[in-house]
């Protein structure tokens, strides 16, 4: 089998199509233009934008910082999974910002209970939907575990929404019942009900692309590309094995796993389930009335978003809580490299938000 993903198959199996061969990639101006045109995203990749050194050399920084809490919110999000569906259950990452959570959940249980919990990464697309092949799989090779979708964090809740319609339409086809709880570990917008935590703070995933992902790319649908009976595809950016900073990224949170077991367990104590509350519902509203925003889509929320904004979007303007904000010092960065405004802005559930310019605007 050919190589796909530099992490290690006993963390994680991608079903996904490899089609590292068949699509090329494209610039963020020129797939701006064409999602504004009417193409889905998914129909496209990203040339991988190569960060500076500075901007690098904050992001080990900013994961030396946080690599504790991080492994208190993998903790805490595990062992809510373990809770709601006890130890038959199939561990399934959405592609690809969940891929990573996926590996420190499986890795968390594992060390910390001996359960080696099968744990698969697959592909969920906003409007399209979600791999029913690579569900399939799952089934027939689980047939009676519960399956648990997990994620890194969410924006707007949009995945969140599309997994909810996903689990009504699987449940048409394998004539089963499939949870749609999303276990993630930042919900700063109150869709999940098996989080972490609530805060919107910078998971350090979210800073780099596919260097920190496996050096795999985001999920491709395009009917040339993916057949019936296919997976849906990614590339892998086996050019990128140099600068590769993901088994790193999973072996230092990792390691942090047992000096959190104790607040961890505090934190769990008397847990039953998340209340989910939508609170950044409110936000989004204000943006799109104050900046006179026709499309949603435009506006993309958290840290974890605002960030892929600015990696591989064209922004119009980058909204934050608070401009002296430590933990958005990596947004502050990027915004200058890529010389985007930033504005200074009440949230109640965020700490920034970008918005995408609209391309009739350039």
């Amino acid at each position: 089998m050919r190589e796909f993903s530099t992490y290690n198959r006993d963390d994680v199996v991608f079903l996904l199509k490899d089609i590292s061969d068949l699509i090329k990639e494209e610039d963020n101006l020129t797939r701006e233009k064409k999602i504004q045109s009417g193409t889905h995203y998914s129909e496209m990749i990203p040339i991988e934008y190569q960060v500076s050194e500075q901007y690098l050399n904050l992001y080990r920084e900013k994961l030396e910082e946080t690599k504790d809490k991080l492994a208190f919110a993998v903790g805490v999000m595990s062992e809510k999974i373990l809770k709601r569906n006890q130890k038959d259950v199939v561990l399934v990452s959405l592609a690809r910002a969940g891929t990573p959570i996926g590996i420190l959940a499986k890795r968390y249980i594992k060390k910390r209970y001996n359960l080696n919990l099968p744990h698969y990464t697959m592909s969920i697309i906003r409007d399209k939907g979600i791999d029913v092949n690579a569900i399939r799989y799952i089934i027939e090779n689980h047939k009676n575990s519960k399956i648990q979708f997990i994620d890194g964090w969410t924006g707007k809740g949009t995945i969140a929404n599309e997994l909810k319609k996903a689990c009504v339409e699987l449940e048409k086809i394998f004539k089963r019942h499939f949870d749609s709880s999303l276990a993630v570990l930042a919900d700063p917008c109150g869709y999940s009900n098996l989080y972490g935590v609530r805060e919107d703070f910078l998971i350090p995933s979210a800073c780099l692309n596919s260097t920190v992902s496996g050096l795999v790319s985001r999920t491709v649908l395009r009917n040339d590309l993916i057949g019936e009976v296919d997976f849906h595809g990614a590339k892998y950016y086996k050019e990128l094995k140099e600068v590769d900073e993901s088994n790193n990224y999973i072996d230092t949170i990792s390691a942090c796993f047992e000096g959190q077991y104790e607040n961890i367990d505090a934190a769990m104590n008397g847990w039953t389930e998340d209340i989910i509350t939508k609170i950044g519902d409110e936000d989004v509203k204000m943006i799109k009335q104050k900046y006179d925003i026709d499309d949603i889509n435009f506006i993309k929320p958290g840290v974890g978003e605002t960030t892929r904004v600015l990696l591989r979007r064209i922004p119009y303007k980058i909204l934050v809580d608070d401009l002296n904000d430590e933990k958005l010092r990596h947004i502050l960065i990027l915004a200058q490299e890529k010389n985007v405004e930033v504005e200074q802005v009440e949230l109640k559930a965020y700490s920034c938000c970008g918005i995408i310019k609209r391309v009739r605007d350039i």
